[in-house]
C-alpha cells in the first residue's frame, strides 16, 4: 500500500505514535482525579477511540509492508519490530476497550454549578478497580508504543 508513492506504514505510524501515548498520559489524570473526570471524558473517549484505530492500521499497513518487501524479514531489527508490533496491536487493543469502559462507567462530580456532567459512583469497588487497570493499560500501551517504534526507527536508520 502506498500514498503519494510512500509507504503507507510510514505515514500511518505517525498517528499511533502520536494519539497512543497522549490517550495514555490523559488516562492517568482520568482515573485518578474524579473531580476531573467529567472535563476529561470525551477528550479520552476519542482519542482511545482513534489512537486504537491507528495502531490496527498501523499494524496492517506494516504486514502489507512485509509482504511487499519480503528480503526485509530476514533483517533481525525488522523482525524485533514486527514481533513488537504483535504484542503492541493487543495491549492497544485492550487499552482502547478499557479507556472506553472507564470513560462511560467512572462516576465522578461535575465542575459546573449547574452540576451537568456528573456521575454518581455506583460501586466503589468497581470505581477503584476499572481505575487501575485503566493505569496499568495506559502504562502498558505506553511503553509498548515507545518499545515498538524505537525498533522500527532503528531498523529504518539503523543503530
Amino acid at each position: 500500500m502506498e500514498i503519494a508513492g510512500l509507504p503507507a506504514h510510514a505515514l500511518v505510524v505517525h498517528a499511533a505514535v502520536v494519539l497512543t501515548p497522549l490517550a495514555a498520559l490523559l488516562a492517568v489524570p482520568y482515573a485518578a482525579v474524579a473531580r476531573w473526570r467529567w472535563a476529561l471524558r470525551w477528550p479520552l473517549l476519542g482519542l482511545a477511540v482513534v489512537a486504537g484505530l491507528s495502531i490496527v492500521l498501523a499494524w496492517f499497513t506494516g504486514g502489507s509492508y512485509l509482504d511487499a518487501n519480503p528480503s526485509l524479514e530476514q533483517v533481525p531489527a525488522v523482525s524485533t519490530h514486527a514481533a513488537r508490533a504483535d504484542v503492541m496491536l493487543w495491549v492497544g487493543l485492550a487499552f482502547a476497550v478499557v479507556a472506553v469502559a472507564a470513560a462511560l462507567v467512572l462516576g465522578g462530580p461535575t465542575g459546573l454549578a449547574s452540576g451537568r456532567g456528573g456521575r454518581e459512583v455506583r460501586s466503589v469497588a468497581v470505581d477503584r478497580g476499572l481505575a487501575v487497570v485503566l493505569v496499568v493499560a495506559a502504562l502498558a500501551a505506553l511503553v509498548l508504543v515507545v518499545l515498538t517504534g524505537d525498533a522500527g526507527a532503528r531498523a529504518v536508520w539503523g543503530g
